[in-house]
């Protein structure tokens, strides 16, 4: 197997299924030894219960037999002490008289070993065997008993059946012994020691482990295999995600990992899925900013070409001295001034929208009465309006000069004042501007040549320039430079405009103390 994970899982699988087989196999083989062990003693418990109670039934049946030949034989003129002497003969002589009526002592203990189909012995209380099984081949005296026979004939006379298994050396095979009392009425006259080897039994627990064994096997088996099912399946989605993950590494950002599952891993692929989109779109705006930089070099180029140029050749025509008009030196002159002033102000305006677009650079942010900046601004902006014989409208509500937002003075008045530059600037000769604020809005409306629908989504970027007679001193840098002052103070930006009606720019604003 190629897949580490899958033959990892398999293993993992496999160990912890033999581990619980293990555990299961050995409580259940303890159990059921314990369970077969118990069975055969129940069953060996009731077959020398049974035994001895009919022998104490045969010992009852001999005595009254023999109490009643004492009884004839006292009246045939027998003293008193005859007479007691053959009582006492009848009940001690019960177990042979009893055995005598079976037919003899040897007979009656094969027949009682083929019914008890085990070894019986039969003991008294002063461990005198009085008969004895065939399990043995020699003579039994006391010095041959095991150690727990007196204990286990001492119970037995005291009317309770119990176990052994001292009797194994003796009888030379594992063996398990219960011994039953039997009575003569009342009294225990005797113990039946039941012996059955227990080599059954252990065969039993070897076929039951055997077939555990066989069991567990098979189980292992069809584990085995469903394990490495269960790995393949649970591994598949892994290797498509790692091949997705392969080719986003290698650029391809469409890639996909085609795995659709409601669990982690399906989240995880859902994950991977939702990078490779973003990194695609990251790839498109790598690729736009990487256009715009080229762009920007492309134009900032252009706009310091020409300048540059005019320049260098009113220097080349003067230091030729191909020019001796006064007049036209003077031109000359004033033409290399406008453009100087013109790169100057490229300059400033590229450095200010540098600044503000890195995250760096510190703003002067102050509490900043918004009535009072924008009546600061109207008056910078009278003197190029007058150029133009515009006039500057205000509509300001009562609230504007008790408004105050958190800002740069210097900044917000360099923002306002660019765009009311502009608004003045394609405004047609002796028109109207105005300036209003209401609802927390400052509002800039002008009714000039406005900016084609087309155009409106570029308006704020850098080096865009319309292509009007009245921008062809712009740098085009002016919007893209009041755009980042307003994102730098989160002041909502909005424009409307339509052609030959006008423009309308809206700036919105976040006021900290407004009026009541």
């Amino acid at each position: 197997m190629k897949n580490k994970i899958a033959l990892k899982l398999t293993l993992y699988f496999s160990m912890s299924l033999l581990l619980f087989s293990l555990i299961i196999g050995s409580v259940f083989m303890t159990l059921f030894k314990n369970q077969t062990i118990h069975l055969h003693k129940v069953e060996m418990e009731k077959r020398a219960v049974s035994i001895a109670g009919t022998l104490s039934t045969l010992i009852s049946n001999s005595n009254a037999a023999t109490d009643t030949r004492g009884n004839a034989a006292g009246k045939g003129g027998m003293s008193g002490a005859g007479g007691m002497g053959g009582m006492m003969h009848g009940m001690g002589m019960g177990m042979g008289g009893m055995m005598q009526g079976m037919g003899g002592y040897s007979s009656y203990l094969q027949f009682l070993d083929k019914i008890a189909m085990a070894d019986v012995w039969i003991v008294d209380e002063s461990l005198q065997l009085m008969t004895i099984g065939h399990m043995t081949n020699r003579q039994i005296n006391y010095a041959d008993l095991p150690a727990d026979a007196d204990q286990v004939v001492k119970e037995v006379f005291q009317g309770r059946t119990t176990f052994s298994e001292g009797f194994s050396s003796l009888l030379n095979t594992p063996t398990l012994t219960v011994g039953a009392p039997i009575k003569a009425g009342d009294n225990v006259v005797g113990a039946l020691l039941l012996h059955s080897p227990i080599q059954g039994t252990k065969e039993a627990l070897r076929q039951g482990a055997g077939i555990l064994a066989m069991s567990i096997g098979t189980a292992l088996l069809l584990s085995l295999l469903l394990s490495i099912l269960l790995a393949y399946t649970f591994t598949k989605p892994l290797n498509r995600m790692k091949n997705s993950t392969l080719q986003l590494a290698k650029g391809d950002y469409l890639a996909k990992t085609g795995v659709q599952q409601k669990d982690d891993i399906g989240e995880l692929a859902s994950a991977i899925d939702i990078l490779s989109e973003r990194l695609e779109l990251a790839s498109h705006e790598s690729e736009r900013l990487e256009q715009q930089r080229r762009d920007f070099i492309a134009n900032i180029s252009h706009e310091l070409r020409t300048p540059v140029t005019v320049i260098r050749g009113s220097l080349e025509a003067l230091c030729d001295e191909v020019i001796a008009d006064p007049d036209q030196i003077k031109d000359y002159h004033r033409q290399m001034l406008n453009e100087s002033i013109f790169l100057q102000r490229l300059v400033n305006d590229l450095l200010d929208l540098t600044r503000l677009q890195n995250p760096d650079f510190k703003m002067e942010m102050e509490e900043i009465n918004l009535g009072d900046l924008l009546r600061d601004v109207i008056r910078s902006a009278q003197n190029i309006a007058r150029s133009k014989d515009i006039v500057l409208k205000t509509e300001l509500d009562q609230d504007a000069p008790l408004c105050s937002i958190l800002g740069d003075y210097v900044r917000l008045r360099q923002m306002f004042l660019i765009i009311l530059d502009n608004a003045i600037k394609f405004s047609p000769l002796k028109e109207e501007v105005w300036i209003t604020f209401a609802n927390n809005t400052v509002t800039i409306r002008d009714k000039g040549i406005g900016i084609a629908l087309e155009d409106l989504p570029h308006i704020f970027d850098r080096f865009y320039k319309s292509k009007a007679v009245e921008n062809k001193t712009g740098t085009g840098l002016g919007l893209a430079i009041a755009k980042q002052i307003a994102d730098r103070h989160t002041i909502r930006v909005s424009v409307e405009s339509q052609p030959n009606l006008g423009t309308q720019f809206s700036f919105h604003f976040k006021c900290i103390s407004p009026k009541g």
